[in-house]
Order: C-alpha cells, then structure tokens, then sequence
C-alpha cells in the first residue's frame, strides 16, 4: 500500500530523466582535426559508453580511439579542448571537472581585453572531461588500419603562402643575392568566367629602390646636423665679436668703459631690486588704505551714537509739563 502512493511521482519522473538523459547527458559532438592534411570533421556520438575511455580525462592527454567505432580502430587522439551546454570554454590548467569565475588579464587565453590594463572576471570550464560536456576538440596523433571518409582520404593546401621575404627564403632554402620574387606562391581566382592568378604583396623586401630611398634619407639627415654645426659656429664667432668690440669702447674722455663680463647676472639682480622697491610701495599703500578705511568706521560708530542721546534727552522733557500755545506766543522779554 505505501509503494502505491508513490507509483504516480515514479512515473512523472522517469520521462523527465530519459529526456534529461538524452538531450544533456549522452550527446557529445567530437571535432576531429588531421593537421598534417588541414581537414576537420565532426562526429556526433549519443551512446555514452563510447565516451567513457574520454571521461576523467585532461586537456593533451592521449586517448585511443577504438570505442568511437569500427572504423576508428587503431587510431590515436589527443584532447585539445571544448565547451559545455552553455558554450563556456575548456582551460588548460585549471584542474576541475565544472565551471570556475577567474580573473583574466591581457595575455591570457579565453580573453581579449578591450581596453589598455583592462582585467575582468569571467566564467571558464576546467580542463577535465565530464559529461556537461557538449563538444570535444581531438587532434589526430597516430593513422590506424582503415581510411576514414573526409579526415585522412583528401589532403587540403594551404591557400595562401608565406608574405615575408626571409621566410619565403627559409621555405626555398634560398640566399640573399636570389630574388624572392620568382618564389612567390600564387593562386588563381575565376569571376565571371575569367581566371586572374594573383600573388601577395612581399613584405620587407630589399630592392634598389629601397636602398635609394634610404641613402637619400640618411644623406638629408647628414645635411640637416651639418648646417646645425656650421650655424652654431657662426653664432659663436659673432658673440666672440661683440665682447671684443665691448672692452675696445671708450667715452667721449677716451677712457675705456668698464664692462662686467656677465651682464645677464646684473640684469637679473636690478630686476630683483626693483620688484623688492614695488612691493614695498605696495605694502605701504596697502596699509595707509587700512588705517583710512578704520578711521571712516569709527567716526560713522560715534555719529550713529549721538542721535540716540537726543531721543533720551527728548523723553525727559515729555515728562515735563507741555506749554500752551498762548503761553508760547506771548511776547516776552529778550535776553540780553
């Protein structure tokens, strides 16, 4: 009876379990590359015993590749990364099974910094295989016994040579006195019904043309400190000139002038002496300003003060009885 109870939980939960089984679980997608034949394919695998001699396993170990299939018999892979359900990234060396939030700095992998000194926090998968695992990079180290369809039976040629001259040298085994040019690897391109064969641009290529431009550069700038020199010269003799010409004058008498020798120090030392004289001619106006400004203040305090002593003198006096207007108007004797 008590089991009964239970039954209908029991069922919710196993299609929920199989559907989490199959859609997060088991489904890897292996990206094998063949960098000897520059061809890449990819295989999913839902079956997870496949899977289990990768598991546990870490970034450049070497595992066998016998459990993907048949046809994979004899065949040797190495790990070079992956991504998880939610496209985080493997690191090397960071030694879990889950996800981890690092600080990453320029120069490390899984980031580029967007700005100079920049550091950011970001969440990165560690370097063990698990099953969150979504897609797993291999690189094939050893060919066994069968061909596979599409990674070992076609080879692919790099589109594009080396540009720079030294390397296309070290890929010819040529020596500086041969030209490059000949050794240029090409390709054609057809548009339109038309084939062009085009060729890259040769960086850092030595012609006469450069070796011109550069005697020519190098022959200006030999110029420029030349012309340098010889107008310091000239500016020297003119100054040894004018000294000269300064100890021979004489008055009007036909006694010699006295010249000090550094005139700029004299110079220096008046200006000092006339701003010493202004600032004390400052000062002293500034302070006949103070004492004018002080005195005005004190003689306003002393006439605000005055009228309030007549209004104390006015109140005693309304005490006093008032005179009528007849008594006011009486003529009276005037004093003597």
């Amino acid at each position: 009876i008590a089991i009964i109870k239970y039954i209908p939980y029991i069922l919710c939960y196993i299609p929920f379990s199989i559907f989490f089984h199959t859609f997060f679980c088991a489904k890897m997608k292996l990206n094998i590359s063949n960098p000897l034949n520059n061809v890449q394919k990819s295989i999913e695998i839902d079956d997870e015993k496949k899977l289990l001699p990768f598991m546990e396993r870490r970034i450049g170990n070497v595992v066998p590749g016998d459990s993907i299939g048949e046809e994979f018999s004899g065949y040797i892979f190495r790990i070079t990364g992956g991504n998880d359900k939610q496209g985080f990234p493997m690191m090397q060396g960071v030694l879990t099974n889950h996800r981890v939030r690092l600080l990453f700095k320029k120069g490390m992998k899984c980031y580029r910094p967007r700005k100079k000194g920049e550091k950011k926090r970001k969440s990165v998968r560690g370097c063990i295989v698990g099953q969150d695992l979504s897609a797993l990079n291999l690189a094939l180290v050893k060919k066994g016994d069968n061909e596979i369809e599409g990674l070992t039976d076609k080879a692919v040629g790099k589109k594009l040579g080396p540009k720079r001259a030294s390397k296309i040298r070290k890929l010819f085994n040529l020596d500086k006195t041969d030209d490059v040019r000949k050794y240029v690897i090409g390709r054609a391109i057809t548009k339109n019904g038309k084939t062009r064969f085009v060729k890259p641009k040769i960086q850092r290529l030595v012609t006469e043309k450069r070796l011109l431009r550069k005697r020519s550069l190098m022959a200006a700038k030999e110029k420029r400190a030349a012309e340098k020199k010889q107008a310091i010269k000239e500016y020297k003799q003119l100054l040894r000139k004018y000294k000269s010409e300064l100890v021979t004058k004489k008055d009007d008498t036909g006694k010699k002038i006295k010249v000090k020798k550094n005139i700029s120090k004299d110079a220096k030392k008046n200006n000092k002496a006339k701003d010493s004289k202004d600032d004390k001619l400052k000062t002293k106006k500034n302070v006949d300003k103070k004492s004018e400004n002080s005195k005005k203040i004190t003689n306003k305090k002393t006439n605000e003060k005055q009228p309030k002593v007549d209004n104390k003198n006015a109140k005693v006096d309304k005490k006093a009885p008032a005179k009528t207007t007849n008594e006011q108007n009486k003529p009276g004797k005037k004093k003597k």
